[in-house]
Order: C-alpha cells, then sequence, then structure tokens
C-alpha cells in the first residue's frame, strides 16, 4: 500500500529547520580547497561520487538512497550501496534536505568507516548549491556557540563538526540549496547539478535564457547565471555536443564554480554527470530487484522521460520490501520517526 509523507510539518519544527539551514550556510566554502582543483587536468583526483534518492511509485515514502564511486578519468563503478529508506517528513520547497540529506549522510559516513580507501573526493548531487531561494534564513543571523537546539535528526557528530570548523572566509553564497547542505554536513567538496532552472534572484526561463541556451555549440560552452542581485549564481552548462538542454551547475562546498564546471563537463558521458546518472540508474534498479519486479531494464545511456521529484520506480508486490545492500551495511531510517533495524551483506 502506497504511503504518503506527513503534510507541513508543524511551525517549531520549521522554526529549527530555518535556524540550522541559517547556522549551516555561515559553513559553506565557496573556493578551492584541494590542489587537484586548481590543476588544469585535475592531477590527483582519482575517485568521484554522486549520490541519489528515487522513489517507488505512488509511494512518497518508500525510497531507496544511493551512493557510488567512481574512478576518475575513466568513470567506471569502484563502490556502489543503494538502501531502502522512508522519508516521513514532509516535503517543504527550500528545506528538501531535511527530507533527504540525513540518509545520504549516513551512506558516506559509513563508506568512511568501512571502506576509506574508496572515499570519494568530490560529491555530485541532483540538485542544487548556492543558485537556489535567497532570503530564506536571513532573520535572525545565527552565530556558531548561540546554543541552537539541533534537528533530532542530525547525528551529534554532525553538529560537532559544523560547531567546530571554520566558517568560510569568502563572502556568504546567495543560496543554501541540498549540495551545500551535503557538503558542509560530510566536509566533502559538493557540487549541484541540476536539470532545470530554478527561477529565483530573478533568473528567469525566458526567451533570453532560451536565445543564450541556442547559442551554446560544443560540449563544454556555458554562460553565467547572475541573479538580480548582481552575483554570480552558477553556470549553464551545455555537457554534451548533442544534449539540447543545459545543466545548471552551482558550488555546493569547498570548490569554485569555474572548477565545479569543468568537472561535471569532464565527467559526462552523456548529458548528465556520470556519477549522478549510475547513481540514478542503480537506485531506481535495486528498487525493482528488491520489490521483486521482474525484467528490470538494463542500464541505459539516457532516461527518455523528464526528470521528477520524487522520481518514481514501479511498486512491488510487497509493501515492506526486505532490505539488501549492494557492498556494506545498510539500514531502514525515518527522518520524522526513526527505526533502524539493521542488516549484513551477504
Amino acid at each position: 500500500m502506497a504511503r504518503k509523507a506527513a503534510g507541513r510539518p508543524p511551525e517549531e519544527t520549521l522554526s529549527l529547520w530555518k535556524r540550522e539551514q541559517a547556522l549551516l550556510k555561515t559553513l559553506v566554502v565557496d573556493r578551492d580547497t584541494e590542489a587537484w582543483q586548481r590543476d588544469p587536468a585535475f592531477s590527483g583526483l582519482q575517485r568521484v561520487g554522486g549520490v541519489d534518492v528515487s522513489f517507488v511509485k505512488g509511494d512518497s515514502v518508500s525510497a531507496c538512497a544511493s551512493l557510488v564511486v567512481l574512478s576518475y578519468p575513466e568513470l567506471e563503478v569502484m563502490y556502489e550501496d543503494c538502501r531502502m529508506v522512508s522519508l516521513t517528513a514532509p516535503y517543504v520547497s527550500g528545506f528538501l534536505a531535511f527530507r533527504e540529506v540525513p540518509f545520504l549522510v549516513d551512506a558516506v559516513q559509513q563508506l568512511r568507516e568501512k571502506e576509506p580507501r574508496l572515499m570519494p573526493q568530490v560529491l555530485f548531487v541532483d540538485g542544487n548549491g548556492v543558485l537556489h531561494h535567497r532570503g530564506l534564513c536571513s532573520r535572525g543571523k545565527v552565530q556558531r556557540g548561540s546554543g541552537v537546539a539541533p534537528i533530532p535528526t542530525l547525528s551529534l557528530n554532525c553538529w560537532t563538526h559544523c560547531l567546530t570548523s571554520p566558517a568560510s572566509s569568502s563572502s556568504a553564497p546567495a543560496g543554501f540549496g541540498v549540495a551545500c547542505h551535503l557538503g558542509v554536513l560530510t566536509d566533502l567538496p559538493c557540487i549541484g547539478v541540476a536539470k532545470k532552472l530554478l527561477q529565483v534572484d530573478g533568473l528567469e526561463n525566458n526567451a533570453l535564457h532560451k536565445e543564450k541556451i541556442r547559442l551554446l555549440k560544443a560540449g563544454g560552452d556555458s554562460f553565467p547565471l547572475m541573479g538580480g542581485s548582481g552575483t554570480v549564481l552558477g553556470m549553464a552548462l551545455k555537457s554534451h555536443d548533442h544534449s539540447t538542454k543545459p545543466l545548471y551547475v552551482s558550488v555546493g562546498h569547498k570548490m569554485s564554480l569555474e572548477a565545479a564546471v569543468r568537472l561535471t563537463h569532464g565527467c559526462c558521458k552523456f548529458r548528465i554527470p556520470e556519477p549522478v546518472r549510475q547513481a540514478d540508474i542503480r537506485s531506481r534498479d535495486y528498487i525493482r530487484r528488491t520489490l521483486g519486479v521482474q525484467g528490470a531494464p538494463a542500464l541505459q545511456p539516457e532516461r527518455s522521460k523528464k526528470a521528477q521529484r520524487p522520481k518514481a520506480c514501479p511498486q512491488g508486490v510487497s509493501e515492506e520490501p526486505a532490505v539488501s545492500c549492494c557492498v556494506v551495511n545498510c539500514s531502514v531510517k525515518s527522518t520524522w520517526q526513526r527505526t533502524e533495524p539493521t542488516c549484513q551483506s551477504p
């Protein structure tokens, strides 16, 4: 039986989300922090990661959270971890991270503990970084150590990291999307890659924007996304010679926009960066296999259907699928009412 997430959270919870978001936003670093990021050929970069959350068709609670790690520049899968999760926290525009990120943080932490040699040096996220809603948390700026109560969905370790990490020395980014949220909590360089333009700070998908897209001729061509505030929030990138639609790349954490755009292009065999594409494909396939659906399709180079959130997969025969894991331990957790049965890999 399909389940639906709870409605809008209580005002107290929403207020806490805003305060937490404001705190984490002060920790975003929007400049290169690693030597490989400044190298024209990304010399020293060996592992790139991608994350994704795919939902069971007709169910806004049951989903598969996936983390993959690929070799660079070969872009071959080195590691994958798929797990069924229950996302009972409601979706609220501007606060998607509070619904999805805890599970992705768990996956990264588990990899760090079990297979540190396979830790990605950068994460690609299907979503936005600083190209995000402005002013969501502008009231009552939160200072580190101000005694703001943490949200129960985040671990104590995450909060210890947030409260002890040095804040960015660069100017504060314009927004704080899911790529920023994940980057700060994992302390990894993070890149936000969106398939649709988030129309914020005066950005519009209007005739002028479409004309700029038309002028992108070859893979790697791009143009800046400058908001009404005069801030460059991201870049529209033609990721592949045969792509007709651009990607919208923005800084998540610990990386400059220039390096983020170059690396995104370098990770594209097709339109979507391979780390994100593989995470999406494998999470969908995991749902099909876990729910007992026959004839799961082979991995395809591109999906024909338009991307949408939540992403749906066919619902299987069982209401509560048995949990298994592709590589390491796995768990079923809830951001709203957390339960944690665990299992071991076969």
